[in-house]
């Protein structure tokens, strides 16, 4: 299904896809129909400074949202999309679920958003002004906050969640407050999570940040991609320079900026993550799960999964069960 969307008024898309798809209203809620889905949506203003949007749902198909914002203060808007923050559902042990990161950008004149099927989508979208932000965290000289908080250009930030995110994220889902006191609690969540993401922006390598090209974002996703899909063979640099259609350098550069850490390091971060999965969901043996992601001696791998995830493969394995 498409669904195109003109923002006009600044207010979101919340309630034009609830129309477009003949979602029902409940109060703050808006409830997927049966025979697209099952959960709901909901969403939070505080006048022209501050939104925020939480998504709790899977779809039984394909979606395509195309938006175009004509709203005179979108370029003003910073986007803090937090994806996969709130805890699995035990009865939807079949779905798949999105990718858990935080990505900050600037609000974008035109946007699509890809909602494919038999996927769960849990996330919190905030949208903050810059006047909003600056008036908050303009205190922090971090390169990458001062070019989020000054950026003329288009950016984009990537960053992994933190147990803080998570721990947020269960309180905003499980709130217990009474009704009259919802806008307010919900506006303290929303500000403890963007004070939870600058946190971990503070905690990223000092370096000078610049400008990106759309083009150039979509090429590093590109990259991204290539890594994440090929996690049981080591990045070929120079490869995925030519394809990304940049010189070494400017790859490194422009991938380091923007998910602070350098091609193999994330890579590395993405295979243990990985290894982690599939030892405690598919509760595979260690060397099943070595081999699968490439690695040889399994020595080694226990010595890299032990750097990145806080213990042994073998003890992490039998803690999941």
């Amino acid at each position: 299904m498409k669904i195109e969307v003109t923002d006009k008024n600044g207010s979101g898309i919340l309630y034009k896809f609830a129309e477009a798809i003949g979602a029902s209203i409940r109060g703050r809620f808006i409830d997927i129909p049966e025979h697209l889905g099952e959960g709901y949506m909901t969403g939070f203003t505080w006048g022209n400074e501050l939104r925020m949007m939480i998504r709790n749902y899977y779809l039984k198909e394909d979606i395509r949202v195309e938006r175009k914002n004509e709203a005179a203060e979108a370029s003003d808007k910073v986007i803090f999309l937090l994806s996969g923050i709130f805890d699995f559902p035990n009865d939807k042990n079949q779905m798949a679920f999105e990718q858990a990161n935080v990505i900050i950008c600037a609000q974008s004149v035109s946007s699509v958003m890809e909602m494919p099927q038999n996927t769960f989508f849990r996330s919190v979208t905030i949208a903050a002004s810059k006047s909003y932000l600056k008036e908050k965290f303009g205190d922090l000289k971090h390169p990458v906050i001062v070019s989020i908080l000054e950026a003329k250009d288009n950016f984009v930030f990537e960053t992994d969640i933190s147990t803080n995110i998570i721990a947020t994220s269960g309180e905003i889902l499980r709130q217990t407050v009474p009704e009259s006191l919802e806008n307010h609690f919900y506006k303290l969540k929303c500000e403890e999570l963007l004070c939870h993401i600058f946190a971990l922006l503070l905690q990223r390598e000092e370096t000078p940040t610049s400008g990106i090209h759309i083009n150039d974002i979509k090429a590093i996703y590109a990259v991204k991609y290539q890594l994440q899909s090929n996690l049981d063979k080591a990045p070929d640099i120079a490869s995925l320079a030519r394809e990304a259609g940049m010189s070494e350098p400017k790859m490194r550069k422009l991938f380091k900026q923007t998910f602070g850490k350098g091609v193999f390091e994330y890579y590395q971060n993405v295979r243990m993550q990985e290894a982690a999965r599939l030892l405690k969901e598919n509760h595979l043996s260690v060397s099943e799960v070595g081999y699968q992601l490439g690695f040889t001696n399994l020595s080694h791998f226990s010595r890299v999964f032990e750097q990145h995830i806080g213990q042994k493969p073998k003890k992490y394995s039998k803690a999941s069960f």
